[in-house]
């Protein structure tokens, strides 16, 4: 009996082509929609995560515990001991790499005024265990230790108008609060990934930021990428550093530091019911047009009934109908999310307009991330939905008496 349905039900999906491609279209739309909303929004989230741990906090941030609550004045005295720290975490397996940092706000002097700027101190040689900036230059090469040197964010550099051995004078207050200037050649212009980091940043060599701040052999903080369990490891490490150097230290896991990230895992959550409200709106034309069926079909309907087809088996006929359309509709959905996802993350979307001026730690270029689970999720989620949004109007066709339908031959 259930393969006669089957062979009826694939029969009235064929004779009725242009209802029954209508609803599939809108399976397919939402399917894929969902398809690629999923990837953007994973994208966007493994994106935000290599930004963090590469240019801002790394997967681990050790700080002096006092620092996050004095932030605000730029407490350049609150450092940490970085000799301490760096024999501590050497002996630590699940440390991959770790760099000092000193990050301070400054301005160039430039043209006869003054144009504000973030300077970041950093071990270059350490840097090059940690990420890839030769990577990412533009121009030039990367600062030597011990030389005035700088390394320019290639959108900073084109607004004022910096080119490669360009000599620049810059202005900072000191962890003794005062004041003071170095003058930096423009050894190298890099295209970094992040927009801000593009825009307002430029590297000096860590000796030259602790020699011009007065700093003597501290750092602000020490960014650490750790195998795997980042808030595991990071309660390991404080643990492990405050009995090492007797001090009180802030440490963290990049999920705990970045609130635009936690946003982003909500949203993660948020798109999941967006998900399903997408499916129940493109079920809802498969409602429709299974109604409509139905009003058009009274006549088969009531010969059926007439037959000996009632109630289980009429709602079992349109499930069917409805399902193989499901079933179509969402595989051609998610094949087509599939090719858009993997051809846009091999060639990215430029929102680099979109994200001029905004301060996050977003590249400017996303790349979707296509996952097979994903994709295999959605489609049986979108069959379901879909299948299940059919018996409504099922159930309906169900009641229909035998003499009602007859009416209408």
């Amino acid at each position: 009996m259930t393969m006669k349905l089957i062979n009826v039900a694939f029969r009235n999906i064929s004779r009725n082509r242009r209802r029954s491609l209508l609803s599939g279209i809108a399976v397919a739309v939402a399917s894929m929609s969902i398809v690629f909303l999923f990837a953007l929004v994973q994208g966007m989230k493994d994106d935000m995560g290599r930004n963090l741990a590469t240019y801002f906090t790394g997967e681990v941030r050790i700080r002096n515990a006092q620092y996050e609550e004095y932030e605000r004045y730029n407490p350049m005295h609150l450092t940490v001991d970085w000799e301490s720290i760096d024999r501590a975490l050497a002996q630590r397996e699940d440390v991959t790499a770790y760099v000092p940092r000193v990050t301070f706000p400054s301005a160039f002097y430039v043209n006869g005024g003054n144009h504000p700027a973030l300077g970041l101190g950093a071990d270059f040689a350490r840097e090059a265990e940690f990420q890839d900036l030769e990577s990412i230059l533009k121009e030039g090469r990367i600062p030597e230790a011990g030389k005035n040197e700088m390394l320019i964010g290639a959108l900073l550099a084109r607004d004022l108008k910096l080119a490669l051995g360009d000599k620049v004078t810059i202005i900072s207050s000191t962890a003794a609060r005062g004041n003071n200037a170095i003058t930096l050649e423009v050894a190298g212009i890099a295209a970094f990934p992040v927009a801000s980091m593009n825009s307002q940043y430029f590297w000096i060599p860590l000796d030259r930021a602790q020699y011009f701040l007065r700093m003597d052999t501290g750092v602000q903080e020490v960014l650490v990428k750790v195998e795997e369990h980042e808030r595991k490891s990071a309660a390991a490490i404080k643990e492990q550093l405050e009995a090492a150097t007797g001090m009180q230290l802030d440490v963290k896991a990049y999920q705990d530091i970045s609130m635009i990230y936690g946003f982003i895992e909500l949203a993660q959550y948020i798109y999941y019911f967006i998900g399903i409200f997408f499916l129940l709106l493109g079920s809802t034309v498969i409602i429709n047009t299974t109604m409509m069926v139905i009003y058009e079909r009274m006549r088969e309907i009531g010969t059926l009934s007439a037959l000996g087809m009632h109630g289980k088996e009429l709602t079992k006929l349109f499930f069917l109908e409805g399902t193989v359309i499901s079933a179509i509709g969402a595989f051609f959905g998610v094949l087509l999310g599939t090719a858009i996802t993997l051809y846009l993350g091999k060639f990215g979307i430029n929102f680099t307009d979109a994200l001029s001026g905004i301060d996050m730690e977003i590249s400017s270029v996303l790349y979707p991330s296509f996952s097979i689970w994903t994709a295999i999720i959605v489609y049986i989620y979108s069959v379901v939905v879909s299948s299940l949004a059919t018996l409504i109007p099922s159930r309906k066709a169900s009641r229909i008496e035998p003499v009602e339908a007859l009416r209408y031959i």
